[in-house]
């Protein structure tokens, strides 16, 4: 059983990259015109991560006065937009700053983080193959991450393995390539591989995931190892009493 929804989390994280912390003022009448703008968005960034989208926008109206085709001032917008809901703008704005640098990394990403909201999954990964190209991006492991998530929901499992591993090349903890690389394995029928990706996953996390203990069940059951599976089973019953994979686990037993 796959529990997909609970992966797309790895996404969220990447949204709102490149926020700050900064404080209202600095900007006057002689002001520096490129600095203004840049710190007219860095200021809205902190908004968008705390959620004050009024101010959000009124920064980037600002800024977007100062200049019209600025890239990341259209990818902010596109984040506020996507979420407040207002999809249809949200998707003009990621459009608009990728037309106007089509080499703007961080803005690919997170219209393929919108597109899998979207369950677009084929355009998400075309976006994702733009950005791993990207060698100087600094989430480029993040990214290939992504592009296996999205390959797992079109059903290109040989992909989406070949992505997890990139990204371990890069991030040899990343815990989600790893658990998902177990996943996979598991799923193949090879034990002996899946149980080393998920005992790497296991040193790599501080609490498994619900997703993660369940997997731990089902090796320790495919291993004949009675203990682990206890072991498993309990921690899932006393972290994740409500989750699906809880669930899961009770209709098996």
């Amino acid at each position: 059983m796959k529990f997909a929804g609970t992966v797309f989390l790895v996404f969220l994280g990447l949204l709102l990259a490149g926020c700050v912390t900064t404080t209202e003022g600095g900007f006057t009448d002689k002001a520096d015109p490129t600095e203004a703008l840049e710190l007219r968005v860095e200021l809205a960034r902190k908004y968008i991560g705390e959620g004050n989208w009024d101010n959000a926008k009124r920064n980037l109206q600002m800024a977007y006065d100062m200049n019209p085709d600025n890239a990341e001032v259209h990818e902010a917008f596109a984040l506020v937009y996507q979420s407040t809901g207002e999809f249809e703008l949200a998707e003009k704005s990621y459009k608009d700053a990728i037309r106007l640098d089509r080499n703007f990394s961080r803005a690919r990403n997170n219209y393929a983080a919108f597109l899998y909201s979207q369950e677009r999954y084929a355009e998400a990964e075309e976006q994702l193959e733009y950005v791993v190209k990207d060698t100087l991006y600094k989430a480029r492991p993040q990214a290939f991450v992504n592009l296996g998530l999205c390959r797992e929901q079109l059903f290109d499992r040989p992909g989406a393995e070949e992505a997890f591993q990139r990204a371990l090349t890069m991030d040899r903890g990343n815990p989600i390539a790893l658990l998902e690389l177990a996943q996979l394995r598991y799923d193949a029928g090879d034990y002996a591989t899946s149980g080393r990706y998920y005992g790497t996953y296991r040193t790599a996390v501080r609490q498994q995931s619900a997703r993660g203990l369940w997997l731990g069940v089902r090796l320790a059951r495919a291993t004949d190892d009675p203990d682990a599976e206890a072991s498993y089973g309990l921690a899932l019953s006393n972290l994740y009493p409500d989750s699906a994979e809880y669930a899961a686990y009770q209709r098996d037993k």
